[in-house]
């Protein structure tokens, strides 16, 4: 879920057109997880092929991507590695609001709640080792770059951005701005309009671009300071501070120079070693050995993985490589699409 960083950062609404020509790094398993959650049939159940198999992930994976390339934006996935041991309690969490997701889902389905099933369905959802080296492959076949980070990919994607590896950070989460990310870009693979949750409400979604120097410049605070922010707010390595919200959290980092005073004013003392969480965002474990290749995509292994395994339409999957290939061929030299890099 990430830190709850909305209220206070810099925003500004940008088109796909303004990142044209630029790499950027994609936080795989939080858009895997988007796509998981929003891409559904009218009953709100998952995308499967004839044997069963959820097929949402690769759906908006492909589809999505495509809309980037045409876009002219340059995709670079990374994939998690082995979590901190921190995010343990964090991962049981969200394990365990799944599964009683999962246990209110069959009681919607046997009351005929097509609502709850819709809303249960999505809560449930898991994202498994099979889907993930199922994307993996479908980025590869599409001859775009695989980075395997070492540990979260947010924190991959920020030294990589902060290196000028990447221009910025395609992800829902704030947490590659506490890793040092120069760029977040949000709703980078979200089309159309949004449901809020729990609300009978849509709203359009727009591109955002959001600059860790102009939202540290905006609230006045340093990088550091902005994470004492989160860990008051919470984070994926830490509970909460009871009873503080964005607002006053802010007031506390920016009336104090260090947290140890912060705890002091807010008389909680954390169970967990804040230094440690700290260092886990400023020093952020990461992956030296990757490389950023685009190559021509793989039509027959692109083929056979969607079409032959997965029951996609050819004539859609074949439509989908021709516009990559199209798209590459006008880039550099005409020729193919490791010209871009």
């Amino acid at each position: 879920m990430g830190v709850n960083l909305g209220q206070l950062v810099s925003k500004k609404e940008i088109e796909m057109s303004d990142l044209q020509g630029k790499k950027i790094g994609i936080d795989s398993y939080n858009v895997l997880y988007q796509f998981l959650s929003s891409i559904r049939s009218r009953d709100g159940q998952p995308l499967m092929d004839s044997k069963g198999k959820v097929t949402s992930h690769i759906t908006g994976l492909l589809y999505r991507t495509v809309n980037l390339l045409e876009a002219g934006v340059k995709p670079v996935f990374a994939f998690d590695g082995k979590h901190h041991e921190l995010k343990a309690k964090t991962i049981q969490e969200r394990i365990k609001i799944r599964t009683d997701a999962g246990i209110k889902l069959e009681k919607a389905r046997t009351d005929g709640d097509l609502e709850g099933i819709r809303k249960y369905s999505q809560q449930s959802m898991r994202l498994t080792e099979e889907m993930v080296n199922e994307a993996k492959k479908l980025v590869e076949y599409m001859g775009l770059p695989v980075v395997q980070a070492k540990s979260e990919g947010e924190a991959q994607l920020a030294v990589m951005c902060a290196q000028g590896e990447i221009f910025g950070v395609g992800s829902q989460d704030y947490d590659s701005l506490l890793f040092g990310a120069p760029f977040l870009i949000k709703n980078l693979t979200v089309t159309g309009r949004k449901k809020l949750p729990n609300k009978n409400v849509y709203i359009d979604v727009k591109t955002e671009l959001i600059g860790l120097p102009d939202t540290l410049k905006s609230l006045n605070i340093s990088r550091e300071k902005l994470i004492w922010l989160a860990l008051l707010l919470g984070t994926d390595f830490n509970e909460k501070f009871p009873n503080i919200g964005p607002k006053k959290a802010l007031k506390l980092v920016q009336e104090n120079n260090s947290f140890e005073e912060i705890i002091k004013k807010t008389e909680f003392e954390p169970e967990f070693d804040w230094k440690e969480v700290e260092n886990i965002f400023l020093n952020p474990d990461y992956n030296l050995d990757y490389k950023i290749q685009f190559k021509e995509p793989d039509t027959e292994r692109l083929i056979d993985f969607l079409c032959g395994q997965h029951d996609f339409s050819e004539e859609r999957v074949k439509n989908a490589i021709n516009k990559i290939t199209a798209k590459a061929q006008e880039k550099g030299n005409q020729t193919a699409l490791s010209q871009w890099g």
